[in-house]
């Protein structure tokens, strides 16, 4: 990423806490929420599966005391759900308690940590939520999810009766742009939201959100000539972004130097298996989509137990797959393959058989738009500062929690 002092380049997002250093356990606190957002994977929303605080901590003193297979030298604790915030009061008797332990352990995690929440932003300014965001703000990271104008978010993300969110949303978003002014927000595209990616970006920025993480639905979702109106939204958007100046200011995870080039490593795209999931019967999970409420197709697939253990046998699996273990010819050979993503457990639920190690080909076209107009951002952009942008330094996209 440039850092020129008089054309900085901010267009490509900034990586995480603890990036690839720290070890991802989510909670699942409650798979309970109040919207029905229409491209959601969570198909199984019920009021039955709320976490236990007894199974959280048996989860968290079985994690502090595996050391021999947790190495990692910190921790994000993420909280999901459903929605996490409709149990707060448990996730604060959760943090109280894995503060308390880690510091009786003297465990390296003690003073390494973040406690990290993907929200929809309904109950944000309640009083209950306020209380435990003062008392953890120094160790708190908080995403809350809005994708767009009104008339695009409100066409996905839907109370349960069709009624659009978008506004008990939005009138959320300055307290938490006060108390979090560098977080960032996430927006899903799926096919019916296609013509209005550039305008829900540029709205977004204008709310003051700098940061944008958007990608599409991994779902085999999408219909002829999507592709091609996908590539025009985010050349429309390359155009606005380049016209007035707001690389400089904002950035898009559309946009980044990395992609569009043959593949560099084996590396598996995915951190399923690396990081860990935890549901309301202590169940472990190689990631939140490997749980029943978020498959369609295939039954939820364990790694073992906050009662006995992780299972190594079942983890292995997870911890072998890479690139071309899992993908086909054309994925391999592929001339633009960087930056192609996939989700571990959308290949598991989608597969011909019961296997992680056969790869969704299903956002491929998307992808290839997606590096047209990525070409064309950074030449067009190249040309306005006169300098070879892809040539520079920069950060890496690399594997990751969905």
């Amino acid at each position: 990423m440039s850092s020129a002092k008089n054309d900085p380049v901010k267009i490509e997002t900034d990586r995480s806490w603890e990036a690839g250093r720290s070890k991802n356990v989510t909670f699942v606190v409650t798979e309970d929420c109040q919207l029905r957002c229409r491209y959601c994977y969570m198909v199984g929303k019920n009021k039955a599966g709320r976490l236990k605080f007894d199974v959280a901590r048996r989860a968290i003193d079985y994690l502090l005391g595996a050391r021999d297979l947790v190495t990692e030298p910190s921790v994000v604790w993420d909280f999901i759900g459903g929605e996490p915030f409709l149990e707060v009061e448990l996730i604060d008797r959760i943090c109280d308690y894995f503060k308390l332990r880690a510091y009786e352990l003297d465990h390296p995690w003690f003073d390494r940590y973040r406690f990290s929440f993907s929200t929809n932003g309904l109950l944000y300014n309640d009083a209950r939520v306020q209380r435990y965001i003062a008392k953890n703000s120094s160790h708190l990271s908080v995403q809350i999810t809005v994708d767009g104008t009104r008339a695009k978010h409100d066409l996905q993300r839907v109370y349960p009766d069709g009624r659009g969110s978008y506004d008990d949303v939005a009138r959320n978003i300055p307290r938490w742009l006060e108390q979090f002014p560098k977080s960032s927000t996430k927006v899903t595209v799926s096919s019916d939201d296609i013509p209005r990616i550039k305008e829900s970006v540029l709205h977004l920025w204008g709310l003051g959100i700098k940061e944008v993480n958007i990608n599409v639905v991994f779902e085999d979702v999408w219909k002829p000539g999507d592709d091609e109106r996908f590539e025009a939204q985010l050349v429309a958007l390359a155009d606005e972004t380049i016209d007035r100046r707001l690389y400089e200011t904002r950035s898009c995870s559309f946009f980044s130097k990395t992609i569009g080039l043959p593949y560099a490593d084996n590396n598996n795209w995915c951190g399923a298996g690396r990081m860990l999931a935890v549901d309301h019967r202590g169940n472990f999970y190689p990631c939140v989509r490997f749980l029943g409420f978020s498959l369609q197709k295939r039954p939820a697939l364990t790694v073992g137990n906050c009662f006995d253990g992780l299972d190594r046998n079942r983890l292995r699996p997870f911890l072998t797959l890479d690139m071309v273990t899992q993908s086909p010819e054309e994925c391999v050979d592929c001339d633009v393959a960087a930056g192609c993503a996939w989700c571990q457990g959308a290949n598991y639920d989608f597969a011909e058989t019961r296997t992680i190690f056969q790869r969704s080909v299903a956002i491929c076209r998307m992808h290839k738009a997606r590096v047209r107009a990525n070409n064309y951002f950074w030449n067009k952009l190249g040309r306005k500062l006169g300098r070879d942008l892809r040539a520079e330094p920069q950060g890496g996209e690399g594997a990751g929690p969905c």
